[in-house]
């Protein structure tokens, strides 16, 4: 059966950001290829979602309902909620991710 995929702002934000990294320091048709990638794998969740597994960063603070796919080096992190798969971010797998989560959590209001 399958479920519906939903992009969060963040995650749309984040597949702009690599395309203009990988446009500006290799080349356009490399941004678009690697976006276009990105976007199937994230389409792809569709069909078994629950093939992802918990970030082990987010596991050791038991965080536990978020899981994440990978396209490396990146990391689609997302979250399934009945039959549906709302992606929260993509993030460079090289970087980390601890931080990354923190300074989002940041800037969400209170």
């Amino acid at each position: 059966m399958n479920y519906d995929v939903f992009l969060g702002e963040d995650a749309e934000a984040d597949i702009l950001d690599i395309w203009k990294y990988v446009a500006h320091h290799d080349s356009v048709e490399r941004a678009a290829t690697l976006v276009n990638a990105l976007q199937e794998s994230c389409l792809s969740l569709c069909h078994f979602p629950d093939r992802g597994h918990c970030p082990p960063e987010l596991q050791r603070v038991h965080v536990l309902e978020y899981r994440e796919l990978h396209y490396k080096p990146y990391r689609i992190i997302y979250r399934i909620v009945e039959r549906k798969v709302f992606i929260h971010c993509i993030l460079d797998g090289r970087r980390n991710l601890q931080e990354l989560l923190l300074e989002r959590l940041l800037r969400w209001p209170k």
